[in-house]
């Protein structure tokens, strides 16, 4: 049975009833079908940048637009370019100028959306009592949990069986 091709096929329930070493094999295989797969579409999206990008640039600025999308046409083939906006404020300017809304007794929230957090490394080296007036505003939630399958042999080292 080749098993990454029945894959697509199979249901949750028969993929968690497949026996481990087939689950090791399809997720191996699956692994690096992803990897050939993003390789692939790089290189595509790489070529059609070569082969586009110019004459999308041109379209755009030709209706006076930086960003968004232009449609091109090459012999036949509609080509759709979407060039998004992407927009990226300085910290520190921004920390200055909330400074001096507020000092002019003016509401902050009223310009900035103001999100705090803490880096969990440098809560963790806090001492207790300074973590304790913070931990009501903590809230720990599992992420999303990975996966890793290898085959287990003699040469595996401890740590991965």
């Amino acid at each position: 049975m080749n098993l990454p091709t029945l894959i697509p096929d199979l249901t949750v329930s028969q993929l968690t009833a497949l026996p481990p070493a087939q689950l090791q094999e399809g997720y191996v295989s699956l692994q690096a079908l992803q990897t050939v797969v993003k390789q692939a579409l790089d290189r595509m999206n790489a070529a059609l940048e070569i082969r586009y990008g110019e004459r999308a640039r041109e379209a755009r600025l030709a209706t006076g637009k930086d960003f968004g999308v232009v449609h091109l046409d090459d012999e036949g083939v509609r080509v759709t370019v979407d060039s998004p906006k992407r927009v990226s404020w300085n910290q520190s300017v921004l920390a200055e100028t909330a400074q001096r809304i507020a000092a002019s007794e003016e509401r902050v929230e009223d310009y900035l959306d103001i999100e705090f957090s803490i880096p969990e490394s440098r809560f963790n080296n806090w001492p207790p009592v300074l973590r304790g007036q913070f931990e009501a505003a903590r809230t720990v939630k599992p992420g999303k949990s990975s996966f890793r399958l290898a085959m287990i042999d003699d040469n595996t080292p401890k740590e991965e069986r």
